[in-house]
């Protein structure tokens, strides 16, 4: 059997067995041009035969002659679009601006400056009322010791000298909150539409006069929460200040008064006195940065909202979820 490639034209002569692929190029193989069976039985000579293909074959009408040239349009080559500005075609939309209203530029300290001066005064705090403590034990054991000039000098002196510093450092953050304070509510209230209903003048007294700051700084700051519509999450900070505020003013009050002290004991009760103070003092400016960080964590400018999806007509009782007398599911 005869095999033809339908790629390269080379003719395998394939014997018996038909095969589908040429060993040449790989191309595919046409059906097998052997006489089919049966072709014993031809008709006799001198009559006519019907002309067949081989399996594998099909007539293909083509012109005669050679084929004709392929005809190349040539196009003349035009110059490559280009634009002096971008194309403004199509559908334009015109949005109107709405005026939004601006909040008033922070006049007051910086946030870092704040956050600095509490740190400070935080440490202060805590380092006197470590010498304070320091302080105390000496004087037990002085009960039963001789203590050195130096040692007793070091530990009376450092005290006051740490004393000192806490009273500025404590006078400097207050000033430095009431800045804030007014800064913060100026900007709400610009924010709003308005000004601040307290002048900078009452914020600053009511601030930083003694005992009386006590009652209207909290108010002030309460104001400034609801303003922001953030008095929710606050509250809980602001009273908590409030609470630590009152007691560090009592102790100081309590610990400047027994500070006349000469005997050794009324000495030993004022330290222990004071030491207490200086810590619930620095637990007072601890709660205040909390309270300070709750406002900062919200730029005025970009206050936060939540919506909330709320059915029109809420039903009037829900059903029960689980059955009586067991517990809620997890």
């Amino acid at each position: 059997m005869i095999q033809v490639c339908a790629s390269c034209g080379t003719r395998w002569n394939v014997r018996d067995r038909r095969r589908d692929w040429c060993p040449r190029c790989n191309g595919q193989l046409l059906a097998p041009s052997a006489p089919a069976p049966g072709s014993q039985w031809r008709p006799a000579a001198g009559q006519p035969q019907p002309r067949t293909l081989p399996p594998g074959y099909r007539w293909v009408a083509v012109r005669p002659g050679a084929p004709p040239p392929r005809r190349l349009r040539r196009r003349h080559a035009t110059p490559t679009p280009r634009y002096n500005q971008i194309p403004r075609w199509g559908l334009v939309e015109h949005f109107d601006a709405v005026s939004a209203p601006q909040a008033a530029p922070r006049t007051g300290p910086s946030i870092p400056a704040v956050r600095r001066v509490l740190t400070a005064t935080i440490v202060v705090l805590g380092v006197a009322a470590l010498l304070h403590a320091i302080r105390y034990a000496l004087l037990i054991v002085n009960r039963t010791v001789l203590l050195h000039p130096l040692v007793a000098g070091a530990a009376t002196y450092l005290g006051l000298i740490a004393s000192v510093v806490a009273m500025f450092t404590v006078f400097a953050a207050i000033v430095v909150l009431t800045n804030w304070l007014v800064a913060r509510r100026a900007a709400a209230f610009a924010r709003r539409g308005h000004e601040d209903s307290r002048s900078a003048w009452a914020l600053r007294a009511g601030c930083l006069t003694p005992v009386v700051n006590l009652a209207w700084a909290p108010v002030f700051v309460i104001e400034l929460a609801a303003v922001e519509e953030r008095l929710s999450w606050l509250r809980k900070s602001i009273v908590v200040w409030w609470l630590v505020w009152t007691a560090s003013y009592a102790l100081a009050i309590f610990s400047i008064a027994t500070s006349f002290a000469r005997d050794a004991q009324g000495i030993a009760n004022n330290t222990v006195t004071t030491t207490i103070a200086y810590l619930v003092t620095m637990a007072a400016f601890v709660t205040a940065m909390k309270v300070f960080e709750g406002f900062e964590r919200q730029p005025v400018a970009k206050p936060g909202r939540r919506w909330v999806v709320v059915a029109e007509n809420p039903p009037a009782s829900a059903p029960a979820v689980e059955h009586h007398g067991q517990n809620p599911a997890a």
